[in-house]
């Protein structure tokens, strides 16, 4: 038998998706995945069952219908403050995970560098491969996870062609400031960078920190792809529902990947959530305000069992220190934990490039009696220390 691409040698199953399933196989609480374990609102489950109801049921516009797309655009200036072009600036993706993809296969030749920062979200580094790319990383050092500019300027003059930027970061819970943002646009214009975000964190974010959007920066509107989605926002990660704005000429093209990758995002889904896109701002105020809720019971937890963490400025993941244990794997720790806790994390090592295997990650998007059972769970963890 012929073999297998080369390339699906290079990275390895999800172990975010991994270890789903093990804590399903142990019936352990799953803080690994990072899903909520609430539904959305009525309003948008009401939308759900009449998109149906009004025959939503064939394909949309291949790169989102009219109505997502106009509502898309109103959402992203009432934020941003930028003008948005609903019918050229937008293609609605099958989720962020999609939307990333399109836009690295819009910018990227094989051979191309794709610059990274590590810890990062595991699907960048697969996505790149797959693109025909080589990933290059840039540190965020912990247990603040700040970058050195003088390293990212070294790594930008290699010959980046683009760079991923996840803001409000997912593993480590970043918020970047204007400055290090500043920084990062400064390599990108004089190297002549495509700067790639993911900011589907954009409104999971703790005061007293402030989400900037990058292609708000001076001159950053035009070689910026931003990739989002509405499945944090909303509470709806099975919809599927991203989207990747850009300038015009930009996107013509990536609505050419997204057509043969997926052909388009499912209609009555897209029909049902221009609902949510019309929320006001009350209802951003309620999610931060129930995401710090739920912050805080984790770590009170963690801050109980004596384990060091960094407290995050955003998203919803909490990376916490191990090495109290002494375990040579915290793959094999994060399996130990799920048995005998059952308390589900993900193993750190997924998200650094450089072998570090000192962090689980454990995500808070649940319900406050889901993590006070989880908590209760973790305070038996300090009789397995090492002595």
């Amino acid at each position: 038998m012929p073999q297998t691409s080369q390339r699906t040698s290079l990275f390895t199953e999800s172990l975010i998706r991994e270890m789903s399933r093990v804590a399903q196989a142990h019936g352990a609480i799953n803080l690994a995945q990072g899903f909520p374990d609430w539904d959305p609102c009525k309003e948008l489950i009401d939308a759900g069952k009449n998109a149906m109801d009004e025959s939503r049921h064939q394909y949309a516009v291949t790169w989102g219908s009219n109505e997502i797309r106009e509502a898309l655009a109103k959402k992203i200036t009432h934020f941003t403050g930028l003008s948005v072009d609903e019918k050229t600036d937008l293609v609605v993706t099958c989720g962020a995970t999609e939307a990333m993809m399109v836009a690295m296969m819009t910018v990227i030749n094989p051979g191309d560098k794709v610059g990274l920062f590590s810890p990062f979200y595991e699907n960048y580094s697969a996505d790149a491969i797959l693109c025909g790319a080589v990933p290059v990383h840039i540190p965020l050092n912990p247990p603040d996870y700040t970058f050195d500019p003088a390293e990212l300027r070294k790594v930008f003059r290699s010959g980046l062609k683009a760079f991923v930027l996840c803001n409000p970061s997912n593993p480590c819970g970043r918020v970047f400031t204007r400055e290090e943002l500043l920084v990062i646009a400064e390599a990108a214009e004089e190297n002549d960078v495509w700067i790639l975000t993911d900011e589907v964190y954009e409104h999971i974010v703790y005061k007293p920190h402030k989400h900037i959007y990058f292609n708000t920066l001076p001159g950053m509107a035009k070689r910026t792809l931003m990739c989002s989605s509405l499945s944090k926002t909303f509470s709806i990660t099975g919809w599927r529902l991203g989207y990747v704005h850009a300038p015009a000429s930009v996107i013509s093209q990536a609505r050419k990947v997204h057509d043969f990758l997926t052909v388009g995002a499912a209609a009555p889904l897209q029909h049902a959530v221009v609902t949510a896109l019309k929320f006001p701002q009350s209802y951003y105020d309620h999610l931060t305000e129930t995401y710090t809720q739920s912050k805080d019971i984790l770590l009170g937890y963690l801050n109980k069992v004596g384990l060091p963490y960094t407290n995050p400025q955003g998203a919803y993941f909490v990376m916490v220190d191990i090495s109290k244990f002494g375990w040579k794997s915290d793959v094999e720790f994060s399996h130990w934990m799920t048995k005998e806790i059952k308390v589900a994390p993900v193993p750190g090592s997924s998200f650094f490039s450089n072998g570090e295997n000192r962090y689980i990650r454990l995500n808070f998007a649940k319900k406050p009696a889901t993590l006070h059972e989880a908590g209760e769970r973790l305070l038996r963890l300090p009789q397995f220390l090492k002595s």
